[in-house]
């Protein structure tokens, strides 16, 4: 089988969660697994206590119940020993771009924790299966690999699952470079500024807002125009890493 060629560790990851809104859901349950430049496998799952009820539809895809995470840490007590096992690493998921990352990115930010997005390369193996052959996970599993997916919606299954996955792309499309930097810009098939694409880039590689009354306007601009719209946004049910950028922006126009 392949062996993917690493500059330096690349940690596939899974969360199963109390629901699908990356702003108010919780993570209850992450697996990791990392992947050494060398070859070598590192692996962690863990349990998290939500602080809130998981609703039963949630319960009925993944199997988990409140009853078992009753007595699990929460992420505040948990996050730094996430933190310590990706770091230094780059992050690969199966649609991650979208869901995993951002919900991770927004427990991160809750128990303010400084894990530091910008200097990862992302690898979004859902995104890769769709401009290639365009199925779920399940099928890409059976597709690629020839083998069933046993214990769907695990965490753990499906992580492993995803880094299989990725094994067998790169050996079925010479086309693709088995180099990371190369598989997170394939992979990342939007100009997203902040996870939840509240903010994109323009054509000149600018901010503009991609949401609301000034979607299509530069962000400098409307902050020019309009200064209580920061403090809306930053009020707002908006996501962490989305107040992190405007943030951003607005620091760096104030320093220029």
């Amino acid at each position: 089988m392949t062996q993917l060629q690493l500059q330096r560790p690349l940690a596939f990851f899974d969360v199963e969660t109390t629901g699908i809104n990356i702003v108010t859901d919780r993570i209850i349950e992450i697996a990791i697994l990392k992947i050494m430049p060398n070859g070598s496998e590192h692996s962690a799952t863990y349990r998290i206590n939500p602080q809130m009820p998981i609703p039963p539809k949630s319960s009925e895809i993944h199997g988990i119940f409140d009853a078992d995470v009753a007595d699990k840490p929460t992420f505040a007590e948990i996050g730094k020993e996430i933190l310590q096992f990706l770091n230094d690493c780059d992050i690969a998921g199966y649609n991650s771009n979208k869901f995993d990352i951002p919900i991770l990115a927004e427990e991160f930010a809750r128990a303010s924790i400084d894990f530091n997005w910008d200097k990862r390369k992302f690898v979004d193996v859902h995104v890769l299966f769709l401009k290639k052959e365009a199925r779920t996970l399940s099928a890409a599993y059976q597709f690629y690999c020839k083998k069933d997916l046993e214990n769907a919606h695990s965490a753990d299954a499906d992580t492993r699952a995803t880094y299989e996955v990725l094994l067998a792309q790169l050996e079925r499309y010479p086309d693709l470079q088995n180099e990371i930097t190369f598989l997170s810009e394939f992979t990342s098939h939007t100009n997203n500024v902040d996870f939840a694409g509240r903010i994109i880039y323009d054509d000149k590689k600018q901010e503009i807002f991609n949401f609301g009354k000034y979607k299509g306007m530069l962000v400098t601009d409307v902050f020019k125009k309009d200064p209580n719209y920061y403090n809306w946004m930053m009020n707002g049910e908006f996501h962490s890493h989305t107040k992190q950028v405007i943030t951003a922006i607005k620091l760096r126009e104030f320093n220029k």
